[in-house]
């Protein structure tokens, strides 16, 4: 099966459903079918896109994730299947229910897998990982010292050296607008995926916002995040042409809707590859697959740890898009 992510941004068009295909019927050009099963994320940001409730209730069916889209390309919104497992309500009870000491153990590999995947990424640019990869055993359980926190003041001031960046989930700088425009497409595929286990996402390992309602998306996409920080890191030393400086990023890299086409498709394609992780080689969908799947196990008290990757490495090769 392909896992298409389609980027509905530059021009009015209608969607609608026909025979299990997506239509799609942009103005002036020749119509488009996509089986609605190869679809796993669908991005709408233009203002003049139109869909039937025919293509909500199809993708919802298939599997795939509605993300909406503002005029800067970040994701404001998300649309996920309702029901994604034929015991939804024992996956469920298994969330709930899950002790407290068990939520703190979990959190504590996602930090580990977090922290080793930053310093690995450190370390593969810039020769060292700069004491990234000594502080993952200096997490405890529930990471009451933070060390989340403290290995990311050092991670960011390290991979964007000389730009004055400070990462900010609403920022709109062109480095924080490509971050959080790749993270969100990561969030809808990690949604989709607890979706499919069965599991509620608004109920998290860690974050508990009352006003979030995808925190266990959240927590599980967090070892995934450098796989979106590394291809930001290459756009913007490519368009200031050195790391070294502070100059502004260029102007014509972004239009006043946000990034171009051209920029989101560089931060999807990780995405969309496949990976060395663990042994096995898998995309990223089949990766987070089997992460939700752990995660019942390790509820059910089946497992003693969960499954998340201790490296990862992108393979090459072209996808859909």
């Amino acid at each position: 099966m392909l896992h298409r992510i389609l980027d509905f941004s530059q021009n009015p068009l209608r969607l609608r459903t026909r025979l299990k295909q997506l239509v799609v019927m942009p103005e002036n050009a020749p119509v488009e079918t996509i089986p609605l099963e190869d679809i796993a994320v669908l991005l709408v940001s233009h203002p003049q896109v139109s869909f039937s409730q025919a293509v909500l209730e199809g993708i919802a069916e298939n599997g795939a994730v509605l993300i909406a889209c503002n005029r800067k390309s970040l994701p404001v919104g998300m649309f996920v299947p309702l029901a994604g497992h034929h015991q939804p309500s024992r996956r469920l009870s298994l969330q709930i229910g899950a002790a407290l000491p068990l939520l703190k153990k979990a959190w504590q590999s996602v930090v580990k897998a977090k922290i080793t995947a930053q310093g690995n990424l450190l370390q593969q640019l810039f020769g060292k990982n700069f004491g990234l990869l000594p502080m993952v055993q200096k997490v405890k359980s529930g990471d009451p010292n933070n060390m989340e926190a403290q290995a990311a003041k050092r991670y960011w001031s390290k991979l964007f050296d000389g730009f004055n960046f400070h990462r900010k989930p609403d920022g709109d700088d062109l480095i924080n607008l490509r971050l959080n425009f790749g993270y969100g497409v990561l969030r809808g595929i990690v949604a989709r995926a607890v979706c499919a286990g069965g599991f509620h996402p608004a109920i998290g390992l860690h974050h508990h916002n009352q006003y979030n309602p995808y925190c266990l998306a959240d927590d599980l996409m967090e070892p995934f995040r450098p796989l979106v920080d590394r291809i930001v890191y290459e756009q913007i030393n490519v368009s200031n042409k050195s790391p070294k400086t502070e100059t502004p990023l260029a102007k014509d890299e972004r239009n006043e809707e946000g990034l171009t086409v051209e920029t989101k498709t560089e931060l999807i394609k990780p995405l969309l590859g496949k990976f060395a992780m663990c042994g096995e080689t898998q995309t990223i969908f089949e990766a987070v697959t089997h992460i939700a799947a752990s995660l019942v196990q390790f509820f059910a008290k089946e497992r003693k740890e969960l499954l998340l990757p201790d490296s990862f490495e992108v393979i090459e090769e072209e996808m859909p898009f």
